[in-house]
């Protein structure tokens, strides 16, 4: 049943959202040229390698420089895309990844290989489940990127600190994959947003 939603949603949502899309991609576009869409490799469910996509927030070939966002002003972010990460944005072209079935809108949110080679056996738990736009773990580290800006050590405040909690977070929801809990996070997560 939540695969069916997920296809539902997905679909209605690029289909209400197309305007959206069109505006912010003009915004991207006119703000940095390059391309509108970025095409990362994350790890998703049974530990398979897929491309997420998402708004382009950053200059072009910043993602070499570093995995990790820091802070509300990382330089590699552009005027526009400061805004469109902040309201989440970026995020939106995911629902096409939901829609062809690598994603689901509540999930673990999907780590880079780099990552996930670090997983205990236990963490790699969370790869049992389609991962998602959305869980537990995004609601409660919405500001994750201001956290990682005042450590002294933004990477190794995530693997030591923040990955551990977050894939915590996430086994709340994978031992209790509910459609009832799949509304309840969809519901908290706007309102956060909205917030």
């Amino acid at each position: 049943m939540i695969r069916f939603c997920d296809i539902v949603f997905s679909l209605l949502g690029l289909l209400f959202l197309c305007p959206l899309f069109v505006i912010v991609a003009l915004w991207i576009v006119l703000d940095n040229p390059g391309p509108v869409f970025y095409r990362q490799q994350r790890v998703g469910k049974d530990g398979k390698d897929f491309g997420l996509l998402k708004f382009r927030s950053m200059r072009v070939g910043a993602d070499k420089m570093s995995l990790i966002t820091i802070g509300d002003r990382d330089p590699r972010v552009t005027r526009a895309g400061y805004y469109i990460r902040k309201y989440k944005l970026d995020e939106l072209p995911q629902l096409w990844n939901v829609l062809t079935g690598d994603m689901s809108l509540v999930g673990p949110r999907p780590e880079v290989r780099r990552y996930v080679d670090l997983y205990t056996e236990e963490q790699r738990r969370v790869l049992s489940v389609r991962p998602g736009i959305t869980d537990y773990a995004s609601i409660e580290y919405i500001d994750e990127n201001r956290l990682l800006a005042q450590s002294d050590d933004p990477d190794k405040t995530y693997i030591e600190q923040i990955m551990p909690a977050k894939i915590a977070l996430n086994m709340r929801y994978i031992t209790h994959q509910t459609l009832g809990e799949y509304f309840k996070i969809i519901v908290l997560t706007i309102s956060k947003i909205i917030r």
